[in-house]
């Protein structure tokens, strides 16, 4: 689809990947960009085309409400996103892991649902869901933000296949560790959140089913490809050494 005179709703809208997200689709030349945050009032708006709107995703009344109140969406980006960094047997790991469901996984579904009836009256429109490179392999030391985003690419190629007929198109982003509030305590390489999603909006533009937003997304995606069980060794070799550190 055209990203330019599209009317665009972002979640988590407000800052990091979100406002990347939003500036990247005003650049292009969308005509609205609805940035959905729950604190509409920390949406900074520079251009008249930007509208803030109270948006949870983990609320349903705050998902249908905006359903209602926009309409004329022809492009769902889901962005929001929680990581809570835990191991899978971390006394906490219950909590962290039903905490990113609802945010990554449920979320998500909340607004799929909500919008595809919207994106149907459209025209059929397109829907691009955040996920991670964590969503083809674990990465012990995040597990369960990489159990909620195995779950969220689910989701996304469940969608994908029920809306063809609609014509709507569904998109699964993938990326590294992102520039981002979300990964400041991270001590790796990061893209820059401008990066991922001007790749995100060209995988729209030519139709892509995948986007991988860096090379780390590449890396990983033919490193499952070629050899996963040497992906699964370098896993357990790296909590491994942690582990002797006393550092788990």
């Amino acid at each position: 689809m055209n990203i330019e005179n599209s009317i665009a709703l972002v979640t988590g809208a407000n800052r990091g990947l979100g406002k990347a997200y939003s500036d990247a689709l005003l650049a292009a030349g969308a005509g609205k960009v609805y940035a959905g945050a729950r604190d509409p009032a920390s949406v900074a708006i520079s251009d008249p085309r930007v509208v803030a709107i109270k948006l949870d995703v983990t609320q349903d009344a705050d998902v249908h409400a905006a359903a209602a109140a926009c309409p004329d969406v022809t492009l769902l980006i889901n962005n929001a996103g929680i990581m809570l960094a835990s191991p899978i047997l971390a006394g906490d790991s219950e909590g962290a892991l039903r905490a990113e469901m609802e945010v990554n996984v449920f979320g998500m579904l909340r607004m799929i649902r909500a919008f595809a009836p919207v994106l149907a009256k459209n025209g059929g429109g397109a829907i691009a869901n955040m996920l991670s490179v964590v969503s083809w392999f674990v990465f012990p030391f995040n597990a369960t933000y990489g159990a909620s985003k195995h779950a969220a690419l689910a989701v996304t190629e469940g969608a994908r296949i029920q809306l063809k007929s609609q014509g709507t198109q569904v998109v699964a982003v993938f990326a590294g560790f992102i520039d981002t509030d979300m990964a400041a305590g991270v001590d790796r390489e990061k893209t820059p959140p401008r990066q991922v999603a001007e790749r995100t909006l060209d995988g729209i533009r030519n139709g892509l089913n995948d986007v991988h937003a860096d090379e780390r997304a590449e890396a990983i995606w033919q490193a499952m490809k070629t050899d996963p069980a040497g992906l699964h060794a370098q896993m357990q070799q790296q909590w491994d050494e942690r582990a002797t550190s006393g550092m788990r």
